[in-house]
């Protein structure tokens, strides 16, 4: 059985883990490393001014005020008046505001990076976790991860913290749930996809040659600040979840299955939660 371990270890995490690391060190004794590194630290303020656009952004309400001074002062008061009446309207749709912040979500956690990579860094987007070649080589990781999880999910689903939680679109009825889950669920991966590319792409990827495989311990404090707010234990498993979907990120060089676990993750909990309460 160890014998076993230590095999899986060398083949999924020791040697790429060591190239890595190489990769990192030759950078760093470079002529190119020895100069100042603009970007390490373009990389982390784009991340801290994204997750703050996010925070401030996140509901319709909350741009408000913003928009209406921008329309006021560009379009005239009618303008104004007329984003004020769209923008309440939204907030009082909970379809909306709900598709509101998975658009806020892709907006900085993926249209925003992505414009610094191809526009400031001239980079291939491939190079920061998206590209496709050799995306499966590491599945029976994620096998293993999705048998762990599933238990989980069904078990946690039944606890009040987590059915106060789940799903973000509060259903009040099984005819709700079959008119507009399917839009919620859609606008929930696209924002898993994008979270996935910004945490394990775009900081893990962009920070690499500096930080080696300790970019994905940079790249967990934020992941895990995020999940301020939502029950301790899911708090808790976001620590273990950005550390193992970082170092799979940074082996496989690739973020498409971790975003693939996530989304199959956070649907089986609102599933589970739906079920439970007997709208399923």
């Amino acid at each position: 059985m160890t014998k076993l371990l230590l095999h899986v270890w060398q083949t999924w995490f020791g040697e790429p883990l060591r190239r890595v690391e190489a990769e990192s060190l030759a950078y760093r004794l470079s002529d190119e490393g020895r100069r100042v590194d603009w970007k390490t630290p373009t990389v982390l303020l784009t991340a801290a001014i994204c997750l703050t656009l996010q925070q401030y952004t996140a509901t319709p309400g909350q741009v408000l005020g913003t928009t209406r001074f921008l329309a006021s002062t560009f379009g005239g008061p009618e303008s104004g008046a007329e984003v004020d009446a769209l923008l309440r309207k939204w907030s009082g749709d909970q379809l909306a505001a709900r598709l509101w912040w998975a658009g806020i979500a892709v907006l900085t956690y993926a249209i925003i990076p992505l414009l610094v990579l191809t526009i400031g860094f001239r980079a291939r987007p491939a190079d920061y976790g998206l590209k496709l070649r050799g995306v499966l080589n590491a599945w029976p990781l994620y096998v293993v991860f999705t048998l762990v999880m599933v238990p989980l999910v069904w078990v946690c689903s039944g606890e009040d913290r987590f059915q106060q939680t789940y799903p973000f679109f509060r259903f009040g009825s099984p005819e709700h749930v079959r008119k507009d889950l399917w839009k919620w669920e859609l606008a929930y991966a696209a924002q898993f996809v994008s979270l996935e590319f910004f945490f394990r792409g775009f900081i893990i990827h962009g920070t690499k040659h500096r930080f080696g495989m300790y970019a994905v311990f940079v790249s967990v404090v934020p992941y895990v600040l995020i999940h301020f707010g939502k029950p301790m234990p899911e708090a808790t498993a976001s620590i273990i979840a950005g550390v193992v979907l970082g170092f799979m990120s940074l082996v496989t060089r690739s973020v498409w299955l971790g975003a693939a676990l996530h989304i199959g993750v956070a649907w089986g909990m609102d599933f589970a939660c739906l079920a439970r309460r007997g709208f399923l």
